[in-house]
């Protein structure tokens, strides 16, 4: 089993920070800090909980008020990386909401170690256009990890994040960051944008749809923007977004000796094969197969996985491949009935019944 992510908080991480924090606090006690962070509650936190818990002790035990406090963590900061460094922005989220200049500031240096992209986000919700205004700005940025913020801060739907409502319904205050991005020599920013856009094609298909077309063929960069950006479209088998791509409709290909296994075991695979055949070159292809689950109340859940994307010259292609029903944290997997699809094109071709025993 992989170490569970919540253990990046170890005994060593929360000893440097103390000791780091003193070096700059001589009135910090680390051992009173480190002794209350590893509290009866610690091993019963999640991930956050433990950033949070490791926050709260670092505000309680630093004993000033924030703008003091706020020139130590931000030289403090530069020691650390990675997710576990993220606690110093959360800092600013949790108690510089009254003091905004200042924490947008902290914000901008802070994530250039770790990133901002979490706290920033409550700042949005209180002064949505004076904070978007200052994200445009840093989507200007020499650095590309503030640059990166711009974008990754305003995603509608970042994961793990609160949502951000208002862009929800409607993202125009994001877009012109989006644009200056777009070009952007950091791939770590690009793929920002690119999600950035996957989050408003969910609530705004048409907005992205048309800056797919309008990006389209402008350099090497954009197109893999849109194309990344349009993968939930791809799979829900928009057929605007799929032309753009030049995926047409199936007409000339039929699918034969389509198998697949009637019964797996829980825990176990499915194994499905078929074949693509044509009296013409099969021609550009998106391959993809859609799973049926079953759930808790009895209904299904669709859910669609790529097997290939390619220009197929040949007449016939074959597909054969399987699907773990391995026990995962983000879906639990019920026995009965399930199905399995066949796609090409964003078009079913056949769809077949197996049951989990």
């Amino acid at each position: 089993m992989p170490e569970p992510l919540k253990n990046i908080y170890t005994v060593e991480f929360v000893t440097r920070l103390a000791e780091n924090i003193n070096l700059l606090n001589k009135t910090f006690n680390k051992d009173e800090f480190i002794h209350h962070v590893f509290d009866q509650h610690w091993s019963n936190l999640e991930l956050k909980q433990r950033m949070n818990q490791i926050t709260v002790k670092l505000h309680r035990h630093l004993n000033c008020d924030y703008l003091t406090a706020l020139p130590v963590l931000q030289d403090c900061c530069k020691e650390f990386d990675g997710f576990e460094s993220m606690l110093f922005p959360h800092f600013v989220e949790l108690y510089g909401q009254h003091e905004y200049e200042a924490s947008l500031n902290a914000l901008e240096i802070m994530t250039q170690f770790s990133s901002s992209e979490f706290a920033i986000r409550p700042f949005i919700v209180k002064h949505p256009k004076r904070t978007m205004s200052q994200m445009l700005k840093w989507s200007k940025h020499k650095n590309f990890h503030v640059r990166r913020l711009a974008s990754e801060g305003c995603r509608p739907r970042l994961p793990w994040a609160m949502a951000l409502t208002k862009f929800k319904n409607d993202p125009d205050l994001i877009l012109p960051i989006l644009n200056n991005l777009k070009n952007d020599e950091s791939e770590y920013v690009r793929r920002s944008v690119a999600n950035n856009l996957n989050d408003i094609s969910k609530d705004h298909p048409d907005i992205v749809l048309s800056i797919a077309r309008s990006w389209q063929n402008q350099t090497i960069e954009t197109d893999w923007i849109i194309k990344h950006a349009c993968r939930s479209l791809l799979k829900h088998g928009n057929t605007d977004v799929l032309a753009l791509f030049g995926f047409t409709p199936p007409l000339h290909i039929e699918l034969c000796d389509f198998c697949c296994d009637d019964k797996v075991k829980s825990g176990s695979r499915v194994h499905f094969s078929a074949r693509l055949k044509s009296t013409q070159a099969l021609g550009l292809c998106r391959i993809e197969y859609r799973l049926y689950f079953q759930k808790a109340n009895g209904t299904v859940s669709p859910k669609v996985f790529k097997i290939s994307e390619l220009m197929i010259p040949a007449h016939h292609k074959e597909i054969s491949r399987a699907h773990s029903f391995k026990p995962i944290t983000t879906r639990t997997y019920y026995k009965g009935l399930h199905q399995l699809e066949i796609l090409v094109n964003g078009v079913a071709m056949d769809k077949k019944d197996f049951y989990i025993i």
